[in-house]
């Protein structure tokens, strides 16, 4: 039972993580239209996402 939860949480920390790179990459690149910020923004992913819903 101990492995089944393992990987269950696994799973879903690499999906959260996959998820908050690409909301982070879509918001800075309809934002500032540059694949550069895009890129950066995706590295930093969840504190960009939390940084633009607090400042806008």
């Amino acid at each position: 039972m101990g492995k089944n939860r393992q990987t269950i949480v696994t799973k879903t920390v690499k999906t959260g993580i996959t998820f908050g790179s690409a909301l982070a990459m879509v918001i800075s690149y309809t934002t500032w239209h540059s694949v550069g910020w895009a890129i950066i923004h995706g590295l930093l992913s969840w504190v960009y996402v939390i940084y633009f819903v607090l400042r806008y």
